[in-house]
């Protein structure tokens, strides 16, 4: 399979720390990703800097989305290659509906006649029908990850970017969200960013562990989790 985003010596500077370290990443065609790391690991900031949050040249390295160099972009223009990003910071708009959430970001992309369809479908896969008439600052935080996660889906993204979609959520709806995430990894490519490894653990997935910038270790969920040298500097004594 192809590669579908690659960095090469991605690099992000804040004064005299280096935050990422020079790092070459690449994720395939339908691979599901998790990228997790200790506080201050460098994960959440190459996420921002593969979705244009943080601005880049290339004396930072390159990020190449299908080949295209995207070094630089901001997050509107790499959003309107058919990608899709959940920020951590909520990107809803709290004053309108659940509904009037989705359909607007829906028409972007489906137009008018087709947006209604596309609320609906979305709104029963991610079991949001109960409440599409409420207001979306009204809602739970775990319920309003859900409708941002909705407004990612309804635009039928390829590539889609998640920075902590489980925070706040409860038991079930975590188990909801990963087989949402599943669902989607059917016909898109997948990063997850989180801290939480036992939602890590569930997903299933392969797993990036960043620690001091760098790239520490890669591979499947189940043996990155078990890795000692993982365990030792994500979770200290907590993992003994």
């Amino acid at each position: 399979m192809s590669d579908v985003v690659t960095t090469h010596e991605l690099t992000m500077r804040f004064g005299g720390v280096i935050a990422v370290d020079a790092v070459n990443f690449s994720l395939r065609e339908r691979e599901l990703r998790c990228l997790i790391g200790p506080n201050g690991a460098g994960k959440s900031t190459f996420f921002k800097c593969l979705t244009g949050q943080y601005p880049l040249d290339h004396e930072n390295g390159r990020v190449l989305i299908r080949g295209t160099d995207v070094t630089g972009w901001n997050t509107h223009r790499i959003v309107q290659l058919g990608i899709g990003i959940k920020m951590q910071v909520p990107s809803v708009m709290d004053g309108l509906s659940v509904r009037e959430n989705l359909w607007l970001s829906a028409r972007r992309i489906h137009g008018w006649p087709g947006a209604d369809g596309a609320v609906e479908e979305v709104a029963a896969e991610l079991r949001l029908g109960d409440i599409l008439g409420r207001l979306v600052g009204e809602l739970s935080h775990g319920r309003r990850q859900m409708v941002e996660i909705g407004i990612v889906l309804v635009q039928n993204p390829w590539l889609v970017l998640l920075d902590e979609p489980a925070a706040g959520m409860t038991g079930n709806e975590v188990e909801r969200l990963i087989g949402v995430i599943h669902r989607i990894n059917q016909t898109a490519s997948v990063i997850v960013v989180d801290h939480d490894m036992e939602f890590v653990r569930m997903l299933e997935s392969q797993v990036t562990v960043f620690h001091q910038g760098s790239i520490l270790v890669e591979g499947p969920a189940h043996q990155v989790l078990n890795d000692a040298t993982v365990r030792e500097v994500y979770v200290g004594n907590r993992a003994r």
